[in-house]
């Protein structure tokens, strides 16, 4: 974190390099966090570069003393796929283009992708727990710093989640 808040203290003064390489440091956890909340790779590229985009024009918002960057980052990806899903619901295609022709394969990938889709269609909340824990390997702990909630709400949008989650691929 030390090392983080003097790199976030070079960008605010000014520091080109060191937006770089804040960059290059968070974009690989917030795109896996934007890809397991859209299902969709390309709207999980532009979430994330709006956050950045975001970022330039806001860097008096982060304060070190209230927190990790990247915790800060996820709240602000938080937002802005707040704010995309009130502007319009978008459906999540099924296509298994590209895989071997193996019926197997094929039924593998449309189980993943008949799951991923179910995980985005989930409300907002759920989803939101179900990819910080169960996708994201992050502890209950983790997981209510980043969502900004108590232990307690985490483990109940969780288990409601995973509830959501076998009723909509069919599983008792």
């Amino acid at each position: 974190m030390g090392s983080d808040c003097a790199v976030f203290e070079r960008f605010r003064a000014g520091d080109c390099e060191a937006f770089t390489a804040l960059y290059r440091e968070h974009y690989p956890a917030l795109f896996r966090f934007a890809l397991h909340m859209t299902a969709d790779p390309v709207r999980a590229g532009e979430l994330v570069q709006d956050v950045f985009v975001w970022l330039i024009h806001h860097k008096a918002a982060f304060d070190p003393r209230r927190g990790e960057l990247a915790a800060f980052l996820v709240g602000v990806a938080r937002h802005i796929l707040h704010r995309y899903e009130r502007q319009s619901r978008r459906w999540v295609p099924l296509d298994p283009a590209g895989h071997t022709g193996n019926d197997r394969d094929l039924d593998l990938a449309l189980d993943a992708a008949a799951l991923r889709k179910a995980i985005a269609l989930l409300p907002l909340p759920y989803r939101e727990a179900v990819v910080l824990c169960d996708l994201e390997s992050k502890s209950y702990e983790e997981a209510a710093a980043r969502a900004g909630c108590a232990i307690g709400t985490i483990r109940s949008r969780l288990h409601r989640g995973r509830e959501l989650l076998a009723r909509k691929m069919g599983v008792k």
